[in-house]
């Protein structure tokens, strides 16, 4: 009855995380989960001395990405040893530090890999609610007006073995999150207004090993609506999983080998783009099937210059991407064609942002680049520098670019 109940509403109600989000930076990669800001023009240049508005200094060591809902950023964090796990509100204007909260503190923390942190996973904000994540360590749900703690869960278990990273997502009343760990692996949804455990539902891949490092993943769930029917993808390692997002009823099912799943699936001209470590890298899938779709439903793979960290971005025809060691790709989407590739350099594992035909490349040792999104030819507009490199991927505000160092928060903004 619950379940049926929950699925009216989704059918009626459609859209309400996007909807409701779309002038905000809600969740990780931005309101529809793309990477993509349809309005405003963040500068193409900037420095420590020129086109700051402000600059906060971070506690902790934490690669969340910043989430914004009107005039508050929110962000997570954690002590190196993960002993503390917190919530840090911003003022968007001043970028005074409004709520610090401690979350979860961890008598045992689990192992983490130093490459990884205990405050990876990026958290999801709407009017007055902030969802925060930290894996097998914590979930929780704030009042983003006072900074209290509504409802927490501490009982979902899962071996990390070197670390969370998947991030949560809204859908409706649910808060859906994946656990892919060496142990066990599955997908759980949560009533997000009291955090009762509304469906949960188990991989069910043939991994090919007991190896449960070949089992691991870090992937962000979607959610998207093909030809009538409301899916949620769910990457995993070895394979991808759809689910009814109301019930978490199994849809289709693709096998695509690799493990380490990390980008979000993205969804555009009727296909879903998929991108793992390993095995066929990067593919495009026809959403319509049913069961095992691996030998019918895949329109086509690439296996050159494919990221294993960063999720990819998509304007127009054209699917854009840069992979960890820097190098940055464009292809036509529906042949899968590269169309050119370059060595721009950088260690990557920020997803890039798209706002104003411009792609926002932050690395992890301080340089932000500026590319054009043109299909025709590479074209760098503009490298810029700060103080400390940023694992976070940056928000959108506006005219303005949120990004979060390793040890600071900045609003980059012309004056």
């Amino acid at each position: 009855m619950r379940q049926a109940v929950i699925a009216g509403l989704l059918v009626l109600g459609a859209w309400p995380a996007w909807a409701c989000a779309e002038d905000h930076w809600n969740q990780f990669r931005g309101a529809r989960g793309d990477g993509r800001a349809e309005r405003g023009s963040p500068p193409i240049e900037w420095s420590e001395s020129s086109n700051v508005r402000w600059k906060t200094p971070v506690h902790g060591k934490a690669w969340s990405s910043p989430v914004v809902w009107q005039d508050r950023i929110w962000l997570t964090t954690a002590t190196e040893d993960g002993k503390r796990l917190s919530a840090v509100c911003v003022d968007a204007d001043t970028g005074r530090i409004e709520h610090d909260v401690c979350v979860f503190e961890i008598a045992e923390p689990m192992f983490c890999y130093p490459y990884n942190s205990y405050a990876s996973s990026t958290p999801v904000v709407e009017q007055g609610r902030l969802w925060v994540h930290y894996g097998s360590a914590g979930t929780a749900c704030l009042d983003t007006n006072t900074g209290q703690v509504l409802w927490s869960r501490q009982d979902l278990p899962c071996n990390h073995h070197r670390g969370p990273g998947s991030s949560p997502i809204v859908f409706d009343r649910l808060l859906i999150i994946n656990f892919d760990g060496f142990d066990q692996q599955y997908v759980v949804a949560l009533d997000k207004n009291t955090g009762e455990t509304v469906w949960r539902r188990n991989r069910d891949i043939n991994y090919g090993t007991e190896n449960g490092d070949a089992k691991k993943a870090y992937s962000t769930p979607s959610v998207i609506e093909h030809q009538g029917r409301l899916q949620l993808v769910s990457p995993a390692a070895v394979a991808t999983e759809s689910y009814d997002p109301a019930t978490g009823e199994p849809l289709w099912k693709v096998y695509h080998g690799g493990f380490n799943a990390a980008a979000r699936p993205l969804y555009s001209h009727g296909m879903v783009f998929l991108n793992l470590e390993g095995g066929d890298r990067l593919i495009a899938v026809r959403p319509d099937g049913s069961g095992d779709v691996t030998r019918t439903h895949v329109v086509w793979t690439c296996k050159k210059a494919t990221p294993t960290r960063p999720s990819q971005l998509i304007v127009g025809n054209y699917f854009y991407m840069v992979n960890d060691a820097g190098i940055v790709s464009c292809l036509e989407i529906k042949s899968g064609e590269v169309l050119w590739t370059h060595r721009m350099g950088g260690r990557h594992s920020a997803s890039p942002v798209y706002a104003d035909g411009r792609i926002y490349c932050c690395d992890e040792d301080g340089k932000t680049r500026v590319v054009a999104a043109d299909p025709r030819e590479f074209r760098l507009l503009a490298e810029n520098s700060l103080d400390a490199g940023c694992m976070a991927s940056p928000a959108v505000l506006g005219n303005s670019l949120i990004v979060r160092t390793k040890t600071h928060l900045y609003r980059i903004e012309q004056p």
